[in-house]
C-alpha cells in the first residue's frame, strides 16, 4: 500500500514540472508494490525499486534526449521551399522580380546584388524571407 502511495506522490511531480524522471522513479514503486504483492520482503521491495528506477533513467532519458534534439525528418512551410527549382516568370535582379515556385507565383530578388535572371530561366531557391524567395 506504500508503494502505491508512493507511486501517487512522485506522479505529482511529474504532471507539475513536467520531468520524467519522476514518472520513472513511479514506475519502480509501482514494480515495488507488485513485488510486495508477491510476497518480497522490504528489502528486496527496495532493491525492486531501485533497479527497476534507475534502469529507467538510464535507458529512457538518453532516448528522450536524441529525440527532443533530432531535427524533424520532413520539413513543411517555407523550409520545404528551400532548396526547390523555380522558373523565372518576371526578371529578378536584387530589386526584385517574379518567380513561379511549386505551382504559385512568388515575388523574388538575386541573391547576388550583381546577378540577373530572365524569363523562362530556371532558379534555385536559397532562403524565403517574408513572402520574398531568394534566388541563385
Amino acid at each position: 500500500m506504500w508503494w502505491l502511495i508512493a507511486a501517487v506522490g512522485l506522479g505529482i511531480p511529474l504532471v507539475v514540472t513536467a520531468m520524467p524522471e519522476f514518472g520513472m522513479f513511479a514506475v519502480g514503486a509501482v514494480a515495488s508494490a507488485v513485488t510486495a504483492a508477491l510476497g518480497g520482503g522490504t528489502v528486496v521491495q527496495f532493491l525492486v525499486f531501485a533497479v527497476v528506477s534507475v534502469a529507467l533513467v538510464a535507458v529512457v532519458r538518453p532516448l528522450a534526449n536524441r529525440h527532443r534534439t533530432q531535427s524533424p525528418g520532413l520539413a513543411s512551410g517555407v523550409d520545404a521551399l528551400k532548396g526547390r527549382t523555380a522558373t523565372v516568370l518576371e526578371r529578378v535582379d536584387e530589386g526584385g522580380g517574379r518567380i513561379k515556385l511549386g505551382g504559385e507565383v512568388w515575388s523574388a530578388r538575386a541573391f547576388d546584388g550583381e546577378q540577373v535572371y530572365e524569363p523562362g530561366q530556371k532558379v534555385d531557391v536559397v532562403e524565403i524571407e517574408g513572402a520574398t524567395a531568394v534566388v541563385i
